[in-house]
């Protein structure tokens, strides 16, 4: 039987990371096989992508080649990771999916959506999530807990390509994100995430248990998180 798909998106601050791990670890408190992984990245080649892509050396290029870029690291992580995961039977849990490219590419560096979906088509194929939660908060609060982030012992030293970016942005990527979540309420799960993390974990549990219902799935016991 094949794994479930569970993406996380949103603007930078959000708490996609934070949640996508606290839910990988419900998922295996279940006996669950789950793989937790990330975008970009999460593969060997796609993590060299996601340090370029990061770092900002791209960014001179303009959104068309940062979109490109995005699209090779995520046909690798598909490739080597996300599909043999799914085809074993493990939940994947990913940390951004399609959906960023979709929105910050897209919407916010006003690619061609058309190119976007033409890659998406060639790139990804019919392994969408099944399930995205779409995690908002404001976008001046979201850049103030990057900051906090950086200020923490072992936190990075400085802002990635994105963070980087004026608050102008950050509210583009927020509208965007917004759009995307009454566009597609099938797929897509709106969370209000600026509630108390243990309120905002409780509700992405409720919904993974109402829509995908993981205590029904055939017990996995092989843990292939890294």
């Amino acid at each position: 039987m094949r794994g479930r798909f569970i993406t996380f998106e949103g603007g930078e601050g959000t708490g996609k990371s934070t949640h996508a791990a606290t839910l990988a670890a419900r998922l295996k408190s279940l006996g669950l096989g789950v793989r937790l992984t990330r975008e970009p990245g999460g593969s060997v080649g796609a993590e060299i992508m996601r340090h370029i892509l990061l770092s900002g050396v791209a960014k001179p290029l303009g959104p068309e080649v940062e979109t490109v870029l995005f699209a090779a690291a995520r046909d690798d992580h598909l490739t080597e990771v996300i599909r043999p995961a799914l085809a074993r039977g493990i939940w994947v849990v990913c940390d951004r999916f399609a959906d960023s490219t979709r929105v910050y590419q897209g919407a916010v560096g006003q690619v061609d959506p058309r190119a976007i979906r033409a890659l998406e088509r060639v790139i990804v194929g019919d392994t969408m999530p099944d399930l995205t939660f779409i995690l908002d908060v404001p976008a001046e609060q979201g850049m103030q807990r990057t900051a906090k982030r950086r200020d923490k012992p072992g936190g990075p030293e400085t802002s990635d390509r994105f963070e980087a970016e004026a608050i102008e942005f950050h509210e583009k990527l927020r509208d965007g994100f917004l759009t995307l979540a009454a566009n597609e309420p099938a797929r897509c799960v709106l969370i209000d995430a600026t509630l108390p993390k243990e309120q905002v974990a409780d509700q992405i549990w409720r919904v993974v248990n109402d829509r995908l219902e993981p205590t029904l799935a055939p017990i996995q016991l092989a843990d292939v998180s890294p």
